[in-house]
């Protein structure tokens, strides 16, 4: 029987990223020994399963169905393994402060994630994403001319810095399919983790929207 290959080079042609303004694209952006490290401490803390896929959030909870965070959905600090990647990517200039919240997604062979745009009144303007374990191409869908899709490969250890136009006018998705096709070439997905750094734009908690809303009576 025919043994697949698994190799995850992305092609050496003309970066994609330069037709988005604001996407940047870095690859071996940490070591094949810190990305192993990464997963043994992702895989050390408790999932959640919520979701089609497993997740994990850190500094803030993000609620998907109402697509909002508030101050009563902070759950602590980032762990120190977290914080010390988050002020790297700072030190590096790919964020203009320390991130304050983390969301890992685990993605198994043949899931995915639907088109969108991150939460913009949760979120500040830069988002950064870490991928670990296997590579997959994320599409790039221009939202006010559906038919622009511009297709980045994401290799292991690479991070996609989203800000600007990248942020707010092209929605990413990743097709949920266990193979990719890049440039002539089958990439045969395997497990992925992303960890997504953002830094979160609170938004007031629904008890103080509720307590705010109910009318004063005067008394005379």
């Amino acid at each position: 029987m025919e043994q697949l290959v698994f190799s995850f080079q992305s092609p050496q042609e003309k970066d994609p990223t330069d037709a988005i303004e604001g996407l940047k694209y870095i690859e071996n952006y940490i070591s094949e020994k810190e990305q192993n490290e990464l997963l043994k401490q992702v895989d050390n803390q408790p999932w959640r399963n919520d979701l089609k896929r497993r997740v994990q959030h850190y500094g803030f909870m993000y609620d998907y169905k109402a697509r909002k965070v508030t101050p009563d959905m902070r759950i602590g600090h980032l762990p120190e393994w977290l914080k010390t990647l988050g002020q790297k990517l700072h030190r590096d200039g790919y964020v203009p402060s320390n991130p304050d919240q983390v969301i890992i997604n685990e993605y198994e062979p043949g899931q995915g994630i639907t088109s969108h745009i991150d939460c913009e009144p949760c979120f500040a303007d830069t988002i950064v994403s870490l991928s670990l374990g296997s590579g997959c191409i994320m599409d790039f869908t221009y939202k006010h001319d559906k038919t622009q899709k511009i297709p980045v490969w994401l290799a292991p250890r690479s991070i996609v810095v989203l800000k600007d136009e990248a942020r707010y006018k092209w929605l990413h998705s990743i097709p949920a399919r266990k193979v990719d096709v890049w440039k002539g070439q089958s990439y045969p997905r395997q497990r992925r983790v992303s960890l997504t750094f953002r830094e979160v734009k609170l938004m007031p908690s629904s008890r103080a929207v509720s307590s705010q809303s109910i009318p004063v009576t005067k008394r005379f």
